[in-house]
């Protein structure tokens, strides 16, 4: 395996489980930050603030900066102040994309908005859901975080931000506009906000459909590791296989 400069984890199923760190994957951060590397952190979660993850990492006993935190919810906000600048904002969603479209002076409306953007709400109601309809069905543009189906939680998997927008978009025609993986925004921006070298840049994940594909689509080298929802047996079948797989961090 050769040497990067750029190393991108994802974190759920790769750097930690819930609230569990995964230790081998503490160990290989920290092996890194002593060779004097400081890894990205790329992740599907819009639920969750940067600070809210930079906590929850830090607690874990993992050292970090904060604004090598990318998630879906920011670069749905930044993506949104670039290419729809004084665009106006209908949100699904909670905190962590709340604080990001605000970041970016992005104007929050309960009605009347030019953009319906989506992501991950555990406290969704059959209003929240009407009222992206109704806004859809009156021309607004559909953006979401992210598509993943289902998320794991400690008990098994629950649905995640693409099952909610399936809903939706049954009813109104309408496909949004994703910005986290498989698409390779959030990588592209982590690129151009570092200046950082592309063929030293590595995704390092456990979801092929999420991960692994958006490193693919983006054409950088990409590390599976076993430790969530794709399996080494599943991640062998698929056409385009990653770039090295591994059973743990420990071997990174």
């Amino acid at each position: 395996m050769k040497t990067y400069t750029a190393y991108c984890f994802d974190l759920d199923g790769t750097v930690y489980h819930g609230q569990e760190v995964i230790p081998e994957a503490l160990q290989a951060i920290k092996r890194l930050r002593k060779s004097g590397v400081k890894p990205f952190y790329v992740t599907n979660n819009a639920k969750m603030t940067q600070q809210q993850i930079y906590d929850k990492m830090s607690g874990m006993g993992i050292e970090l900066e904060l604004d090598h935190i990318m998630t879906s919810a920011i670069a749905t906000a930044k993506y949104i102040a670039l290419h729809y600048p004084q665009k106006t904002v209908y949100m699904v969603g909670e905190d962590g994309l709340r604080q990001a479209l605000l970041a970016e002076g992005i104007q929050i409306l309960d009605d009347h908005a030019d953009i319906v953007v989506q992501g991950i709400d555990f406290h969704i109601t059959y209003e929240k859901i009407e009222e992206a309809c109704y806004q859809l069905q009156n021309d607004a543009l559909y953006i979401a975080t992210n598509s993943d189906i289902k998320v794991p939680r400690e008990r098994g998997f629950v649905p995640g931000n693409g099952s909610l927008v399936n809903l939706i978009s049954a009813v109104t025609n309408k496909t949004p506009l994703f910005i986290g993986k498989p698409e390779p925004h959030m990588l592209q921006m982590l690129q151009r906000s570092f200046n950082l070298e592309k063929d030293r840049m590595i995704m390092i994940g456990d979801n092929y459909d999420t991960d692994i594909l958006a490193g693919v689509h983006f054409g950088i080298d990409t590390l599976h590791v076993n430790t969530g929802v794709t399996s080494t047996a599943e991640l062998l079948k698929k056409e385009q296989p990653a770039t090295y797989t591994m059973q743990t961090l420990h071997e990174l």
